[in-house]
């Protein structure tokens, strides 16, 4: 067992845990962490011991998400899912919980997605390959983020990667389109981007609210 130590304790990961199987059966057991992403990348447990950053990492995939889901809700377009919910794809070899996630409704009738149950009842996981995830970038999370989950999004068949960098101005944010050679980033027209997932172009724009702090809106048309 292995066993890392932070200001929140100890998180010990157990020496059965070699494979994205075994990954996935000690997320679905009372000993997995609930308060720190861990991620199964590749062969490897992945865990950010970091805390989010309110603002620029927090406040960023809330409003996303937010408005997201409305659009998905409204246009009938299918499900929208913010953080929490594990993802697995064994072609990629990854499983983890994305920052956001969306299925569309022709992905939730076909066979790229499962929904799976967990040992308490309830569905946990989607085994698969979703139409979009968004990450947002934290100071711990930039490899991950940048390299790792962008080859391995693009392996698991995913058709838009959206990824979003609010640690500093101007703000970073890309809708990557999945390719035969890798993910390209759609075009931007005056910050406007294109989703061909949610059919609609969509701008995220920083200012400072009445307290100084950073805030963002995702525009959409």
């Amino acid at each position: 067992m292995v066993q890392i130590l932070d200001e929140s304790g100890v998180i010990a990961i157990p020496a059965w845990v070699r494979d994205i199987d075994s990954f996935r059966r000690w997320s679905d057991s009372d000993d997995f962490p609930q308060d720190r992403p861990v991620w199964w990348l590749k062969g490897q447990v992945w865990i950010d011991m970091s805390r989010e950053q309110i603002f620029t990492h927090t406040l960023v995939k809330t409003k996303i998400s937010m408005r997201l889901s409305l659009v998905a809700e409204e246009e009938d377009l299918g499900l929208y899912l913010g953080d929490g919910v594990l993802l697995s794809n064994f072609a990629a070899n990854i499983s983890g919980n994305p920052d956001g996630t969306f299925l569309s409704q022709a992905t939730l009738d076909s066979d790229r997605i499962r929904l799976l149950e967990g040992s308490r009842g309830g569905f946990t996981e989607i085994q698969g390959s979703p139409d979009m995830v968004l990450e947002v970038v934290s100071n711990s999370s930039v490899e991950k983020d940048y390299d790792q989950l962008r080859v391995a999004y693009w392996e698991a068949g995913i058709r838009e990667y959206w990824l979003v960098d609010a640690r500093k101005e101007p703000l970073r944010f890309d809708i990557l389109r999945h390719t035969r050679r890798g993910y390209v980033a759609t075009p931007k027209q005056d910050g406007w981007i294109k989703s061909a997932v949610f059919g609609k172009s969509f701008k995220l724009t920083q200012r400072t609210d009445k307290r100084g702090h950073p805030e963002f809106i995702l525009s959409v048309r």
